[in-house]
């Protein structure tokens, strides 16, 4: 982007990297400098949580009200019923009343957690306020006329999906003109003129636009943040266990904290600046840091974003919690120390040749059957894939291994001989 934004908001979202596209970044700024601007996100409530990959549009909700604007969450009670096909193989599972609800409701425990929803602040609505209401005949002919099949057909989260010959049924094709009626009711109701979301919503978000163009000749804006995924490919929200939750009921603030706790160097200072809201200046410090010293960075990173979510108190807990386990072995003593030779490690190595060369399996075979069968756990992480790599900096810090429930080691590298 060659545009410098004045406004507060854009340019916390530029410096700390959550900018992907905007529909018009100038008109927007000057827009959000003479603010506040109501903007918002939509979430479907496909599951009885929020999990990880949702995070990044949680913090911007929240840079959003502390730069002085007004944040909507919007609680897709209406849309869930149909189902977002972006960008998915196959249709979602359908759910009833009651199941959407209490998945709202566990949401909602969340949201609570980043945003204020006091007087005159954040706004959490549910679209099947306007959405289960509607009249079809009336509502095709005073909206479906608006929307242009061929055009509809012509964005790349359908269009990826009819190209591999993938069904798309009529009930999933009207999503995106239904996500589209929500930001002209929001517009209408709430004088809400900006729609955020991940990039994969781009087309969506265009749709309400056009759409409020149209019907009201009300001018909006759409915003996109980046779809993350770590440096070593994994997708942001995933772990080798499974999706990283945001309820501590479904998954626990020691198991949260753990999952920060052990990002890939590489992504230290980028999630510092997404996650957290240390000054730019001090994530890019922390993340340039080499050898031992990046995992007090990446201890920071998992106490700060614990915090957020869990309070101040769960964020240490679960440190203590780590450094008992780690560093003193728990209740049962020092943990029992497999060295690796001084010098075998520097560009990293695979989970096997960490393994058989200090001595916790006796063979390659074993440690793949290990993992094979599900045995195999690297700070209190299941391994799942025998290629899976083990960087120096950590092996220099420390590294848990369980192999099965009873056996466990802290693998570290040798010291070299003086």
């Amino acid at each position: 982007m060659t545009y410098q934004p004045k406004s507060d908001f854009l340019r916390v979202m530029t410096e700390r990297g959550y900018l992907a596209d905007c529909t018009d970044y100038e008109a927007l700024d000057k827009a959000l400098l003479a603010g506040p601007v109501t903007a918002y996100i939509g979430y479907d409530a496909t599951a009885a949580s929020l999990h990880v990959g949702h995070l990044l549009n949680v913090m911007m909700l929240r840079w959003f009200q502390k730069t002085g604007n007004r944040p909507i969450t919007l609680m897709g009670g209406g849309t869930t019923k149909v189902g977002d096909p972006s960008f998915r193989s196959d249709e979602r599972p359908l759910l009833d009343d009651a199941a959407i609800q209490s998945n709202i409701d566990g949401m909602q425990q969340v949201f609570a957690r980043y945003l204020d929803y006091g007087h005159d602040g954040a706004q959490m609505l549910n679209n099947a306020e306007w959405l289960d209401g509607l009249n079809y005949l009336t509502f095709l002919r005073d909206i479906g006329r608006h929307f242009s099949v061929n055009r509809m057909l012509s964005f790349e989260s359908v269009k990826s999906r009819l190209d591999r010959e993938q069904s798309l049924s009529f009930l999933e094709f009207n999503y995106m003109i239904l996500q589209a009626y929500d930001f002209l009711e929001l517009n209408r109701r709430y004088g809400c003129q900006l729609q955020m979301g991940g990039s994969d919503q781009w087309g969506n978000i265009i749709n309400g636009i056009d759409l409020t163009r149209r019907v009201d000749d009300k001018p909006l804006f759409g915003l996109t943040s980046p779809l993350l995924a770590t440096s070593d490919g994994r997708k942001m929200g995933k772990s080798q266990g499974g999706a990283v939750w945001l309820n501590g009921a479904m998954l626990s603030p020691y198991e949260f904290w753990q999952f920060w706790r052990n990002t890939t160097d590489a992504d230290v200072g980028r999630f510092l600046k997404l996650y957290t809201e240390l000054p730019v200046d001090e994530c890019d410090r922390l993340g340039a840091l080499q050898g031992s010293q990046i995992n007090d960075a990446k201890i920071l990173l998992a106490n700060e974003v614990t915090t957020l979510l869990h309070g101040a108190d769960a964020a240490a807990s679960a440190e203590a919690t780590a450094r008992q386990v780690f560093e003193q072995g728990g209740a049962g003593g020092d943990l029992e120390v497999a060295l690796l030779p001084a010098g075998t490690a520097t560009d990293g190595l695979t989970v096997i040749q960490a393994l058989v060369q200090s001595g916790i399996v006796g063979s390659g075979k074993e440690a793949k059957r290990l993992i094979a069968e599900g045995g195999l756990r690297m700070d209190n992480e299941a391994v799942t894939d025998p290629q899976t790599t083990v960087q120096a900096a950590a092996l220099e810090a420390g590294i848990k291994v369980s192999v099965g429930k009873k056996k466990h080691r802290m693998l570290r590298l040798e010291a070299p001989a003086n």
